[in-house]
């Protein structure tokens, strides 16, 4: 296994500090921490520069709120600083360790995405089947609280195995044990926080590991994962005989386990659903929950613009991008719909 050495002051250079700086400020110019921070730029990255170097860094605390989006999430939000840090050792880290990740992983990775995996679950499906017209079954499983049950020490164990620089697994440590879940005692601690960009990084690295498991041991030609949601396609038997394989991986290995009631094992041709769209033999449709978001904000944005409080190219390009949603789908008809829905 190929290990990495001396990165610590690549990550902590006012050069990457900047850069991160650019990375992280995009979209969010207006916000007051935002702004606060920008305000001595370079005061700000000077002095997070000489704490990282004289190891004088501590994490800072969260602030949380819930999104829903759609399902509720607990968001827990960084400093800016931090935030900023976090970007930081994404940009360095994440060319690392994608290159150990499998093809069919396609969460918060460049060239892949939930369209894509849309795409190659169709494409697996189809092959498995011969076209449509040989039997199949299609697996689907996700992780009972996926981020908040992630292990502290297993998540460092996989990181040190490649990370070798003693400076860098100081400053990993400290962005990991900054946050914990409040159900688990000290020394054993569990948790992710959602908003930080690093945990996307760390969700890879640590699902990487049943990733590997499933490729190389199990040897599942048709697999592929989006973040804690994965899929199976292969016969009912086999399916089974893999489901009871991963379980015992996932508690053993990783600490984790299966949502009870989000394991579904049906026929390739009763569709199945997967990250907004639902997939069937010969066409992809949007899938019923996600339709009825997309038009409710269609005709929320649709007001904001007729009365005023919203200028035309803003609805244009919101109007856009869910045009772009429909792209990936057979989605002439609902397309055809908004625009009746706008001629109104």
């Amino acid at each position: 296994m190929k290990t990495v050495n001396n990165i610590f002051f690549k990550i902590i250079s006012r050069e990457n500090l900047m850069f991160a700086w650019d990375q992280f400020k995009n979209g969010k110019q207006k916000k007051k921490d935002v702004l606060e921070f920008k305000w001595d730029l370079g005061e700000n990255i000077f002095c997070l520069h000489n704490q990282l170097k004289h190891k004088s860094y501590n994490h800072g605390s969260y602030s949380s709120f819930f999104i829903n989006d759609p399902k509720r999430r607990h968001i827990h939000k960084a400093c800016v600083r931090d935030r900023v840090l976090h970007h930081a050792i994404f940009c360095i880290l994440n060319p690392i360790f994608d290159k150990k990740f499998i093809y069919t992983s396609f969460s918060c990775r460049v060239g892949k995405g939930t369209h894509k995996g849309v795409k190659y679950l169709y494409f697996f499906i189809r092959e498995k089947t011969k076209n449509f017209t040989q039997n199949s079954y299609v697996l689907k499983c996700d992780i009972k609280k996926f981020f908040a049950s992630v292990d502290h020490n297993i998540l460092k164990c996989i990181l040190f195995k490649t990370i070798k620089d003693e400076n860098v697994q100081w400053l990993l440590e400290n962005v990991i044990d900054s946050f914990y879940s409040d159900s688990i005692n000290i020394e054993n601690k569990i948790g992710l926080p959602i908003g930080n960009l690093t945990s996307q990084l760390f969700a890879n690295v640590y699902m990487n590991e049943l990733d590997q498991y499933i490729k190389n041991v199990l040897r599942i030609k048709y697999y592929l994962r989006y973040t804690d949601d994965f899929i199976i396609v292969d016969d009912y038997e086999k399916c089974l005989y893999f489901l009871d394989k991963i379980r015992v991986f996932l508690k053993d290995e990783l600490r984790l386990e299966l949502h009870p009631t989000k394991i579904v094992l049906k026929k390739y041709f009763q569709g199945m659903d997967f990250l907004g769209y639902r997939v069937f033999p010969y066409y992809i449709l949007l899938k019923t929950k996600t339709k009825k978001r997309v038009f409710k904000k269609i005709k929320y944005k649709y007001g904001c613009f007729k009365n005023s409080r919203m200028t035309a190219e803003s609805f244009n390009q919101s109007l856009q991008s869910y045009f772009g949603i429909l792209s990936h789908c057979n989605g002439y008809k609902l397309k055809k719909k908004i625009l009746e829905i706008l001629d109104k």
